[in-house]
């Protein structure tokens, strides 16, 4: 899967997402499937992935240094857990719930690490998004900026042998979404043009270039 075909994913996610609702499980299938088929394509013989919406269409549950913990995206080789992905694709009310991704990121993946099985982590989010008020009305929209996304820059630049609370490799994919999109309207999705570096623990808005990186770590355990 190419950068072209991941966008195109994230698209028909986000269109089920807009189909479905916020709670449903339905606009995860299409974004877990699409991955896990792709690992396992670039894995090959000897491997075996678990995902919503690949396989039997199920969440595989791995066991954790202090939890066993289902994840979005189990590689098992031999019918061992070798490697897990984590998938966050936020679609609106990004503001007041950051902090918790990123601490929720920062526990299970050192809950998993710290049993020495490697975790890596997609982090999917639109440029411009709404801020939706109880009642379902727009309040208004947000723009992710370099204050977002500085404590992502931290962990990007981390010592991965040295902090087990990091992931292994980190994939941020920042993609533009018109406010159209959400007022059930045609749209094109594309990458923001929006420009951020990151140290070495993170991927910036190149999915081919990810998933050839936690291959070539996987195949190497």
């Amino acid at each position: 899967m190419n950068n072209s075909q991941f966008l195109k994913t994230l698209k028909q996610s986000f269109l089920t997402y807009c189909q479905t609702g916020a709670r449903s499980p339905e606009k995860l299938k299409c974004l877990h499937g699409a991955i896990a088929q792709d690992l396992l394509t670039r894995l090959g013989a000897g491997y075996s992935v678990a995902a919503l919406g690949y396989g039997n269409g199920k969440e595989k549950e791995i066991a954790g240094r202090y939890m066993d913990k289902k994840v979005d995206i189990m590689v098992s080789k031999k019918d061992q857990a070798v490697a897990a992905v984590g998938v966050k694709f936020v679609m609106s009310n990004y503001g007041q719930n950051s902090n918790n991704y990123f601490e929720n990121m920062l526990g299970e993946t050192a809950n998993i690490r710290c049993n020495r099985i490697p975790y890596f982590q997609i982090f999917i989010i639109p440029d411009n998004l709404p801020y939706f008020k109880k009642n379902g009305e727009i309040k208004h929209w947000e723009q992710i900026n370099q204050r977002n996304l500085n404590k992502y820059v931290k962990l990007s630049q981390d010592d991965i042998e040295a902090y087990f609370h990091t992931p292994n490799k980190t994939l941020i994919f920042i993609v533009n979404l018109p406010e159209c999109a959400y007022q059930d309207e045609p749209f094109r999705m594309t990458l923001t043009q929006q420009k951020f570096k990151f140290g070495q623990g993170v991927v910036y808005n190149d999915y081919e270039e990810f998933a050839q990186k936690i291959t070539y770590s996987i195949l190497s355990i």
